[in-house]
C-alpha cells in the first residue's frame, strides 16, 4: 500500500488486519490477536487481549535496541536562559528512579496522579513515570486557579500531586504552591502527599505533607515498568463542558500507543533520529500527544520548549529553535502565527537562521484561517498544513498524510479523512449532506484507536454528549461541509453559525474575510442578539504591527472597506456593519478565541471567566467596547 487512497480504504475494509499490522511495531508483553471487541457499543475497546507498558514503548524499547546515546528530548527555555538534552538511556533512567520515588510515595497500578507542573523536562519525566508504573496521570495546565484544580482533584480522586514552585508565563513569574495549597483546601478529597520541584525563580515553602522533588529522587532506587492491559487508562485529561463541570477524557493504553505510532511516520513524515518541535502545552492534548508520547515511540527527538512566540524575547524564538535543533516537522497553533504575524509582518527574523532541515509546518488547535496560511506558505515556501482533531480524539481526524504522499492543499480545509475516521456530514434531522453542503460534522462509528473510550467515571455523560444526537455516530460538535474531493471543511463550532433573519451564516466565513485585509493580524466575529432579525454580527480585528488605528479618519475608513469586503464576498445577507478594532482578542491558553464569552458578555449576560483564560486583562480591557459602554 503506497497511497492515501490504498491505505484509507485497507483502513475501513480490514479494520482487523489494519490496526493489528499497525500495533506490531510496538513490544507487547502479550501480543493481541484481535484489534476490536465492539460487543457493548458505543463502549468500544482496542486490543482487548493485548499488554503492555507505554513507558517502555517510549523508551526501554529504543534503549534496548542499542539506541541509548540517541537524543530523546531536548529542553529549550528562553524564559530562563536554559538548555538540556537527554539521551533516551538517561531520560529513561530519570523516568524510572521518579516512577520509584511515587512507588515509594504509595502508588500503584490504576492509581492516579495529578501534575501540575510548568513546561519544564520534569513534567514528561512525571508523566511517562506514571505510565511506567501503570497509574493514571491527569496533567492540568500549570497556573490554573485554585478552584478550577479543586474541582479536578476531586474528580480524579490522586493518591499524589506533583507540582514545582512556580511556572513562567511570558515575563511573570507565577507561584505555583499557594494555588496548589489553596485548591487542596477547597477539595473534598485530600492527596497524601504532594511532590514539589523546587525552581530558583520562586521558591515553595514546605508543610508536612509536602516532598522535595530533588531530595526524594535522590534517595529512590529505580522502578521496573508494569504490564497493563491495552484497555486499562493510561491518563485523563480534562476539557471544558457545557455545565461547567469539566470532562475526564480517558484515554486508554495500547490503542493510543499503536495510534501515535502510526501518525509519525505517516502524517508527520518523523522517524527515529529525526526532530520534531511541537509548541504547545503538556496542559492540552497536543502536548501529550505530540510532545511527549508520539515523538518519543517513534524513537525521534522532541523539543519542549518554555516560552511564547513572541516576546520571549522577540518573534524569531520559533525559527532560532528549528534552526538549532535540525527541526524535520513543526507542530502549533495558529494563533501563534497570527501573534508572529502581527510583531514581524514582513518575517524578517526567519533571515536570521538556517531553516534548510525545515520541511513541513502542521497548525491545528482552531480553524486555520486561508489568510495565516497564505503568509505562512509565502515566507516559508514550505507546505503548511492545516489538521483537525480534538481532545476526545487525541490524534488527526482528517490531516495531509505527509510521510504517504502530500495531496493537493486546499487552503480552509485540514484536507482528508484519516485511517479509521468515518466522516460524514449530516442536517438537523440526521440525513446526509451533499458536496459543499454545511451540516453537523460527525464520525461513524466505531472511532479508529486513540479516541476515548469513555468519560472518567461518567459514561451517562459520555452517551449525552457525543453520542445521542445521531445514532450510530460521534458528534465533533463542530459545523462544516465535505467537497466534492473528500476535503472536511471545518467553520467552526456549530454554536459559531449564526442565524440572521432566517439565514444560516457562519462567522468563520466573516473572519476570512476579514483576515485576507492588508492591516489585518487576527479577527474574530460573533453572533449578537438582535430583535428585528434574531442575530446580526459584530466584528473586531486587531490590526498589526506598525498600523497606526488611532490615525485620523483611518477607523472609519477601515470599517467602510471590511464592511464592503463581506458585502462583496459574502452578500448583503450577511449584514456585518458593525466592525472594532481592538487591541487584542480574549484566548485560552491554548490559542482558541472565546468567541462564547464574547457573545455572553455583548447579549449584556452574566458571562462567568472560563478557567482556561490566557489573560483576564484581555478580557476586561474588551468588555465596555462588547457591551458598547
Amino acid at each position: 500500500m503506497t497511497t492515501y487512497e490504498e491505505i484509507f480504504r485497507s483502513s475501513v475494509e480490514d479494520r482487523e488486519g489494519f490496526w493489528l499490522r499497525a500495533a506490531g511495531v510496538l513490544d507487547w508483553q502479550v501480543a493481541p490477536t484481535r484489534a476490536l471487541d465492539d460487543a457493548n457499543p458505543p463502549f468500544y475497546r482496542w486490543f482487548p487481549d493485548g499488554e503492555l507498558n507505554v513507558a517502555h514503548n517510549a523508551l526501554d524499547r529504543h534503549v534496548d535496541a542499542g539506541n541509548g546515546e540517541r537524543t530523546a528530548l531536548v529542553y529549550d527555555s528562553p524564559v530562563t536562559g536554559t538548555k538540556r538534552s537527554y539521551t533516551y538511556a538517561e531520560l529513561r533512567d530519570e523516568v524510572a528512579t521518579f516512577a520509584g520515588v511515587l512507588r515509594d510515595l504509595g502508588v500503584e497500578k490504576g492509581d492516579r496522579v495529578v501534575l501540575y507542573m510548568p513546561m519544564v523536562p520534569e513534567a514528561a519525566v512525571a508523566m511517562l513515570a506514571c505510565a511506567r508504573l501503570g497509574a493514571i496521570h491527569s496533567v492540568v495546565f500549570g497556573g490554573f486557579a485554585a478552584k478550577e484544580l479543586a474541582v479536578r482533584i476531586d474528580d480524579a480522586a490522586p493518591k499524589v500531586m506533583v507540582s514545582a514552585s512556580c511556572g513562567i508565563e511570558g515575563q511573570r513569574v507565577i507561584e505555583y504552591k499557594p494555588l496548589l495549597d489553596k485548591a487542596i483546601e477547597l477539595a473534598t478529597h485530600k492527596p497524601d502527599r504532594n511532590v514539589v520541584l523546587q525552581r530558583p525563580q520562586a521558591e515553595a515553602s514546605m508543610g508536612e505533607k509536602d516532598v522535595d522533588w530533588a531530595d526524594a529522587v535522590a534517595n529512590a532506587t529505580p522502578a521496573d515498568p508494569v504490564t497493563v492491559t491495552s484497555t486499562d487508562p493510561l491518563y485523563i485529561l480534562y476539557t471544558s463542558g457545557t455545565t461547567g463541570k469539566p470532562k475526564g477524557v480517558v484515554r486508554d493504553s495500547g490503542g493510543y500507543a499503536t495510534a501515535l505510532a502510526w501518525s509519525m511516520p505517516n502524517i508527520y513524515d518523523v522517524g527515529a533520529g529525526e526532530a520534531m518541535f511541537t509548541a504547545s502545552d503538556v496542559g492540552w492534548v497536543v502536548g501529550h500527544s505530540y510532545i511527549v508520547y508520539a515523538p518519543l515511540l517513534a524513537g525521534a527527538t522532541t523539543v519542549l520548549y518554555e516560552g511564547k512566540p513572541v516576546g520571549t524575547p522577540d518573534a524569531g524564538q520559533f525559527w532560532r529553535v528549528i534552526a538549532e535543533n535540525n527541526v524535520k516537522s513543526m507542530f502549533t497553533a495558529p494563533t501563534a502565527f497570527r501573534a508572529i504575524k502581527k510583531e514581524d509582518p514582513d518575517g524578517e527574523f526567519t533571515r536570521q537562521y538556517d531553516l534548510s532541515n525545515w520541511r513541513y509546518l502542521f497548525l491545528a488547535g482552531e480553524r486555520l484561517d486561508p489568510e495565516t496560511y497564505r503568509w505562512a506558505s509565502d515566507l516559508l515556501k514550505i507546505p503548511v498544513i492545516d489538521h483537525w482533531w480534538q481532545t476526545e480524539t487525541g490524534w488527526s481526524i482528517a490531516a495531509n498524510p505527509a510521510g504517504i504522499e502530500l495531496l493537493p492543499i486546499k487552503p480552509g480545509s485540514p484536507t482528508r479523512p484519516m485511517p479509521g475516521w468515518d466522516v460524514q456530514i449530516l442536517d438537523a434531522d440526521g440525513n446526509h449532506c451533499g458536496p459543499d453542503s454545511d451540516g453537523a460534522i460527525v464520525c461513524k462509528l466505531p472511532m479508529p484507536p486513540g479516541a476515548l473510550p469513555t468519560l472518567w467515571n461518567d459514561d451517562e455523560r459520555f452517551l449525552s454528549s457525543y453520542m445521542q444526537a445521531f445514532d450510530g455516530y460521534y458528534l465533533t460538535g463542530d459545523g462544516g461541509h465535505l467537497d466534492a474531493d473528500g476535503y472536511v471543511f471545518v467553520m467552526g463550532r456549530t454554536d459559531d453559525v449564526i442565524n440572521v433573519a432566517g439565514h444560516r451564516l457562519s462567522t468563520g466565513g466573516m473572519e476570512e474575510v476579514l483576515a485576507s485585509h492588508a492591516d489585518v493580524a487576527e479577527c474574530a466575529v460573533i453572533g449578537v442578539a438582535d430583535s428585528m432579525k434574531g442575530q446580526v454580527p459584530r466584528g473586531f480585528v486587531v490590526l498589526k504591527a506598525g498600523i497606526d488605528g488611532a490615525a485620523d479618519g483611518y477607523e472609519e475608513k477601515l470599517r467602510g472597506e471590511l464592511v464592503q469586503m463581506v458585502r462583496d464576498q459574502i452578500g448583503a445577507v450577511a449584514s456585518l456593519k458593525d466592525v472594532a478594532i481592538v487591541q487584542g482578542l480574549p484566548k485560552t491558553r491554548s490559542g482558541k478565541i472565546l468567541r462564547k464569552t464574547m457573545r455572553g458578555i455583548a447579549d449584556g449576560d452574566d458571562e462567568p471567566v472560563p478557567s482556561t483564560i490566557e489573560s483576564v486583562d484581555v478580557l476586561d480591557a474588551l468588555r465596555p467596547v462588547l457591551r458598547k459602554e
